[in-house]
């Protein structure tokens, strides 16, 4: 069978550079490079895959673009494999988001909605040690409040230990698709969170409101241990949404995406 090219369509045979990267994308994806192992010298990979130095640089410059390698210089350098975070998704999630002009104020609404049902799949899967991370983030949460002499905690432990929570609860609904889509959306939130932390705590801050969210996570996690999955989503639909009010002043709603991602 013959194949016809489109009219007016070119092809581009990959670069030397492009099909090493492939190679090297391949094995660290595939876990056969584990983050943390050093890529050979550059001599010998020069010689081992027959290219010249300004190619194979090349090839590291579009995985580190991916940040899937790190070049580190001077002696005792060369090339390691890491793991891109989920930062690094969320900061690419946010110029696409951006592209579109969509605002926190709509990340956060996706979000509302994703993360209760993740909240829900938790508490059908029944894990005891899953569930169990939850109790020991509300205990890490408590103890925050206790340090201050005010029940104020500090900010920025707190918005991390708060992160973490959410993170568990998103991770802990058994479908990594939804849970990577989750903590792409809590990155962005938690960036503009980051952002706008020094007027949310404040002097007119009170501690009730520390107490109240303190009290939403437990509720949250006795009713995920009791397998109780409607309860469990509906519940955390309330919560994300009283949040909301907090999170989403009305001088910082519409803040595009790109904005805090600078």
């Amino acid at each position: 069978m013959t194949v016809e090219p489109t009219s007016g369509t070119r092809y581009r045979a990959p670069k030397t550079s492009e099909l090493i990267a492939k190679e090297f994308r391949r094995q660290i994806v595939r876990g056969e490079l584990p983050p943390g192992t050093m890529l050979p010298s550059e001599s010998d990979l020069m010689v081992q895959l027959g290219v010249s130095r300004p190619t194979l640089r090349e090839a590291y410059r579009l995985l580190e673009a991916e940040s899937l390698l790190e070049i580190r210089r001077g002696v005792g350098g060369g090339a390691r494999v890491i793991s891109p975070d989920v930062g690094t998704g969320a900061h690419y999630v946010g110029l696409l988001l951006q592209l579109d002009g969509a605002t926190i104020a709509d990340v956060y609404e996706a979000r509302t909605i994703l993360e209760p049902i993740c909240a829900g799949l938790m508490a059908g899967r029944r894990d005891a040690d899953a569930n169990q991370s939850l109790f020991d983030s509300i205990a890490g949460l408590e103890k925050l409040i206790k340090a201050t002499d005010n029940g104020v905690p500090e900010p920025r432990p707190w918005s991390e230990a708060t992160y973490r929570f959410h993170e568990l609860v998103v991770k802990g609904c058994g479908n990594k698709t939804l849970a990577l889509q989750g903590q792409l959306l809590q990155e962005v939130v938690a960036t503009h969170y980051a952002a706008t932390i020094a007027p949310t705590f404040d002097e007119s801050e009170r501690p009730g409101r520390f107490k109240r969210v303190l009290a939403s996570f437990r509720k949250l996690a006795n009713l995920i241990a009791e397998g109780d999955r409607a309860a469990a989503e509906e519940h955390w639909t309330t919560h994300m949404r009283t949040a909301a009010t907090t999170l989403l002043g009305d001088d910082v709603k519409n803040t595009k995406i790109v904005d805090l991602f600078g």
